[in-house]
């Protein structure tokens, strides 16, 4: 098993007489006095306009608050991450202009940057809720949740579906071990009826209940990949992130992401969450709209110089409150 970076082994392994679901979150962090942004984009296809534009405003936020910026590769879906996209992702960047100080062409005093290369942290972090109780075996299908009655989405379509309180083991229900290899999703457990609260940097005050806005969500899928919401804290708390700038699409998962700061005894980060840009017919960019991607913008002759001046008419970015 590769060797766990420095600094990591306390946040992981340190001794905690238990983990309370009940404490209050907390956010943001101000045991770090240093602004420290990231941008964290999955190599499944080249980055587009809006991609451009919410790094940019990362960017500044990092340049404003004199504090430095790194890359992270989210590199974990198995199936569409390509080297291609990384080296293309990284290229795309540095003709933008956003410089960050870390990452994986870099280096730094938390690599590595690949998510990819730090599965024994998110491994540690599971084992960890494993030993508190917080998760559980879920062996229902998407098309399980979906169809059970009174799972409305979430979110919309995009978004999971609630989890059925029904589906649950009852609480205090002995754990299986999770073996050597995860061959089944297991599920945090949400507490029920909380009411949880964050005050974002862009969007204002925000809040949601536990159990009706969002239900019981994966942490560790059958294929032996951890899920987004706990590779990002894993990450985000070892790095010393003080500030998450990202879409506006990803408000919901911030609260999934509060409950597993708690839960692993971190501080959460400030959390900034952009408008996001769409196409001429209203739908939201994506990495299949490759009209505009940064490529093809390129090869048009536009220039990132005209591109970082549109964002600066379209965002008015201001400086993050004091660390």
């Amino acid at each position: 098993m590769r060797s766990l970076p420095r600094g990591v082994c306390a946040f992981l392994f340190g001794t905690r007489p238990h983990l309370r679901l009940h404490r209050p979150v907390q956010t943001p962090d101000s045991s770090c006095n240093t602004y420290r942004g990231r941008l964290a984009p999955s190599p499944t296809g080249y980055l587009h306009l809006g991609h451009a534009r919410t790094f940019w405003i990362a960017a500044e936020r990092a340049r404003l608050a004199a504090g430095s910026l790194l890359l992270r590769n989210d590199d974990l879906d198995r199936a569409r991450c390509r080297p291609e996209f990384v080296a293309a992702m990284i290229e795309d960047l540095r003709w933008l202009g956003l410089s960050c100080s870390e990452g994986p062409d870099l280096g730094g005093p938390h690599a590595p940057y690949d998510q990819s290369a730090r599965l024994p942290l998110y491994r540690a972090a599971l084992e960890r809720l494993h030993a508190a109780g917080l998760i559980f075996p879920c062996t229902r299908s998407r098309r399980d949740v979906e169809s059970a009655a009174g799972a409305p989405h979430e979110n919309g379509i995009d978004d999971e579906p609630v989890y059925p309180p029904e589906f649950r083991p009852p609480a205090g229900t002995p754990l299986p071990p999770l073996g050597p290899r995860v061959s089944v999703n297991w599920r945090f457990r949400v507490p029920d009826g909380e009411t949880l609260h964050f005050n974002d940097g862009a969007a204002g005050p925000q809040h949601a209940t536990t159990g009706r806005d969002f239900g019981d969500f994966i942490v560790w899928r059958k294929d032996d990949t951890p899920s987004y919401q706990l590779a990002c804290v894993v990450d985000d708390a070892a790095m010393h992130v003080t500030e998450v700038v990202r879409g506006a699409d990803l408000i919901r998962s911030t609260f999934r992401q509060l409950l597993l700061f708690r839960a692993l005894g971190a501080p959460a980060p400030a959390f900034y969450h952009c408008p996001l840009v769409t196409d001429a017919d209203g739908v939201r960019l994506a990495k299949r709209h490759d009209a505009l991607s940064l490529r093809e913008l390129r090869r048009q002759g536009v220039s990132p110089d005209s591109l970082r001046e549109r964002f600066a008419r379209e965002c008015h970015v201001t400086a993050p409150a004091a660390q």
